[in-house]
């Protein structure tokens, strides 16, 4: 496995500049684009990585999954699926478009930003900082890592260029679905800002591989659940790219516009993936190329 993925890391390093970097936001615009990065973990606790694996980066959209598994588990299916649907829309991750063309009551689903702002909304917290630490003690329970936090810049750079998550959110708030556009906003955009590690990310997928329980044992996201986030991964993880991923890659995944790939093979493996080189759809080129062929080499497809 070990030699695999540096032969992979090296094989598609080149496509590391075939993309560009995030530039609606300055930071992660001058983050360097020429790194490539994997680590997988196993089910039998087997750790590789390769690449730039030692780089921080963070999880932009890859927190919704969480925030997601939170919210449910604070307020129930029947309330949270009351607010925000669970079909695939075909569009940007940051459109309104058919919610305004077709007259939807409310977003499509949770992995795009209108539909992620009203699932934030939804964790328990009387502040902005209460939610977030609510989901940071999550992902510091997956991972067994107490140092994950939250970028206080990042934060500010996102805040500060967030003129289109802020009309959504005030879209959101004329439908009834939140009540404060900017305590909403804010824990949002402070949620994508939580910095991590590849293997922080392997860890966080191998807990959904293994249906919520961490690799040390410990159950932190009820089965159910777990088998719903690894659905929407699968049907909307990978923005208005999904189906062709689904088709050539076959493993459930949420992209980031970092460059960051979170994904989970059940009851295999956890694999974190990181290159901030993105594509027009916001998916890494690189990274998504990465995964591609670890999944031929090691048939990692659930279909």
């Amino acid at each position: 496995m070990q030699q695999t993925l540096e032969q992979l890391i090296e094989a598609c390093y080149s496509l590391t500049g075939e993309g560009n970097c995030a530039e609606y936001i300055p930071l992660l615009a001058e983050v360097n684009p020429k790194q490539l990065a994997i680590a997988i973990i196993t089910h039998d606790h087997q750790v590789y990585q390769a690449g730039d694996y030692q780089a921080l980066f963070t999880l932009q959209s890859i927190s919704k999954i969480f925030a997601l598994a939170l919210a449910v588990m604070d307020q129930g299916e029947a309330k949270v699926f009351d607010r925000v649907g669970m079909e695939p829309t075909g569009d940007p991750f940051n459109s309104i478009y058919k919610m305004e063309i077709f007259s939807y009551e409310k977003p499509l689903n949770p992995m795009i930003n209108a539909g992620a702002m009203v699932v934030t909304s939804m964790i328990k917290g009387r502040t902005a900082q209460e939610k977030v630490e609510r989901l940071l003690a999550l992902l510091r329970e997956m991972t067994g890592n107490p140092k994950i936090d939250m970028v206080e810049e990042v934060y500010q750079s996102e805040m500060e260029h967030a003129n289109r998550n802020r009309a959504l959110a005030y879209y959101l708030k004329e439908l009834g679905l939140i009540e404060d556009v900017e305590a909403t906003l804010e824990a949002y955009i402070r949620q994508c800002a939580i910095q991590v590690t590849c293997e922080d990310m392997a860890r966080m997928g191998l807990c959904l591989a293994r249906y919520g329980v961490t690799d040390r044992g410990t159950p932190l996201i009820p089965t159910a659940i777990s088998k719903m986030l690894k659905t929407f991964m699968v049907t909307c993880g990978m923005y208005n790219s999904s189906g062709e991923f689904a088709i050539k890659v076959g493993i459930p995944a949420k992209s980031g516009v970092s460059g960051g790939i979170l994904a989970a093979v059940p009851n295999r493996m956890g694999i974190g993936v990181f290159g901030p080189a993105l594509d027009r759809k916001g998916n890494s080129v690189a990274g998504v190329k990465l995964l591609e062929e670890l999944s031929k080499r090691f048939d990692l497809s659930i279909f």
